[in-house]
């Protein structure tokens, strides 16, 4: 990501430690990187209706807990890309971790009995968490962050790859579809990332909607957004599954049904 030259705005000199490829204050005055900032309601508004869902249908906290840390990293998200000060860094990435603490472990303990706690997973999770926000706040580098949730992201890929080649590979779909948008996010992030100057000197003689479709940082924020969202649906529906419920994604119009029309289950009778 190139330091940016770029004007100032309302929110000043940035602070945080990171700038990424973006130009600041180009669209508005209020705004520090426009479409890294507006990028984020894909991760904001479809988890809130995600989790008022959850909770309506009966489903267990823990996802109404996915869906509403997703919407939590949204929201730091929008906060950070607006404003680019360190302390709304901060909310952005430490919920990246706490959230993803979450995913992992609802797939990971999907196959106990309903409404049960596990208190080790939940333990080891939280000593984590705090493990790493200590070091993150004391020892100020991205990349340690990146590995961080990197690490945790792997450990969902490598469970999720498990569930579908052993145990139900009926829900092969759904799990590579997930995961095939969320490395669609993480390619453009590293090409965002790498190729910061060419995209840059491209956009300057592109019209400024063209050039929009080119800031690949805000892609990764809809890709991995969109990505993030179906794991948690994938998550439920094993949950489901194993609890003998039967799932079902409910469309508008009381007649039909369909897989992935909504975005949530409904808890019926266990059979």
């Amino acid at each position: 990501m190139a330091p940016s030259a770029d004007r100032l705005g309302y929110w000043g000199q940035p602070t945080s430690t990171l700038d990424w490829c973006e130009d600041n204050y180009v669209v508005s005055f209020y705004i520090a990187e426009f479409w890294n900032t507006v990028s984020n309601l894909i991760m904001i508004l479809p988890p809130i209706y995600g989790a008022i869902q959850t909770y309506k249908d009966g489903l267990e906290f823990r996802y109404v807990y996915s869906f509403l840390g997703l919407a939590a990293v949204g929201i730091g998200s929008w906060c950070f890309h607006m404003t680019l000060q360190y302390e709304m860094q901060l909310l952005d990435e430490l919920p990246m971790i706490y959230s993803t603490c979450v995913f992992v472990y609802c797939l990971y303990e999907c196959f106990k009995q309903e409404n049960t706690l596990s208190l080790f997973p939940i333990t080891l999770l939280l000593f984590f968490s705090v493990s790493v926000s200590v070091v993150y706040l004391q020892w100020k580098e991205p990349v340690f962050h990146q590995v961080m949730y990197g690490a945790l992201v792997a450990c969902l890929v490598m469970r999720s790859i498990f569930i579908v080649t052993w145990v139900y590979p009926w829900l092969k779909p759904m799990c590579y579809i997930s995961l095939s948008v969320f490395l669609l996010g993480f390619l453009l992030w590293n090409i965002d990332n790498l190729a910061c100057d060419s995209l840059r000197s491209t956009r300057q003689r592109l019209p400024p909607v063209v050039g929009a479709v080119t800031q690949f940082h805000a892609w990764w924020h809809i890709l991995t957004g969109l990505g993030s969202y179906l794991h948690i649906l994938f998550s439920l529906q094993i949950r489901s599954i194993y609890l003998k419920h039967r799932p079902k994604v409910k469309d508008n119009d009381p007649k039909h049904t369909c897989r992935l029309c909504k975005g949530y289950l409904t808890k019926k009778e266990s059979d």
